[in-house]
């Protein structure tokens, strides 16, 4: 497949349900919070299953490498055997199948790494950082923003690229209406992220806003011309 970005380098569901769609259709086929209520089990001190792994999940969302068992015990509900539990089974999948230094080609390589947060009420900002040859540094929740609206600044979404020392960053936000057009909100933060880019030497590659039926990328929907490294 030809690289569309050039690189030099080349409620709902009770557990019995969740358990039964696992079984029958793999963990693709079932959401964040509801993987959390299989690995979680049951409620506990009167909170239901699905009310902890929402909790838990806000908790994940907002960090940027798997919660301490000290922070997830903090959680109503949830005791220290439950949150070693929980942060053994993140911790067992970020290191067997993390996404770092799998090739990004083009906007197809960038929707598995952000599909799962398509199902968000809110949405998220997220940043992909790309090392020289475009494999994947991290992915990272920059932002979470009002129902249909999310605030982001050039700064917070290059602060940790420059840390990282990315080479390039591809971003994505959901839209939790389900519409894949570009706002025009969408289309200024686009703007600015890409001058900041270029400013800050790490090229902005592409935008994607995505749903739980597909996304939109600015690269191919021709509203921006991927930068390139210097």
């Amino acid at each position: 497949m030809n690289s569309v970005y050039e690189s030099p380098e080349g409620d709902g569901a009770s557990r019995p349900d969740v358990r039964e769609r696992l079984a029958l259709a793999g963990p693709g086929a079932v959401s964040d919070v509801e993987l959390l209520m299989a690995v979680i089990g049951s409620g506990g001190k009167g909170r239901n299953v699905r009310s902890i792994a929402r909790e838990t999940l806000a908790l994940v969302d907002g960090s940027t490498a798997p919660p301490e068992p000290d922070k997830l015990s903090a959680l109503d509900g949830v005791g220290n055997a439950l949150a070693c539990r929980i942060a053994a089974a993140l911790e067992l999948g970020r290191r067997l199948y993390g996404h770092r230094e799998r090739r990004v080609s083009g906007p197809r390589d960038v929707w598995p790494l952000v599909a799962h947060w398509a199902d968000r009420k809110q949405e998220r900002f997220i940043r992909v950082s790309l090392n020289g040859a475009h494999e994947v540094i991290s992915v990272r929740i920059v932002s979470v923003g009002l129902v249909n609206r999310t605030i982001v600044h050039p700064r917070e979404v290059f602060a940790e690229a420059v840390a990282e020392r990315a080479c390039a960053l591809v971003v994505a936000h959901n839209h939790p209406s389900g519409r894949l057009e570009p706002s025009g909100e969408d289309l200024e933060i686009t703007r600015r992220l890409k001058a900041a880019g270029e400013t800050i030497g790490i090229p902005l590659l592409d935008h994607l806003v995505f749903s739980a039926d597909g996304y939109f990328s600015f690269v191919e929907g021709g509203l921006l011309e991927p930068g390139s490294e210097s």
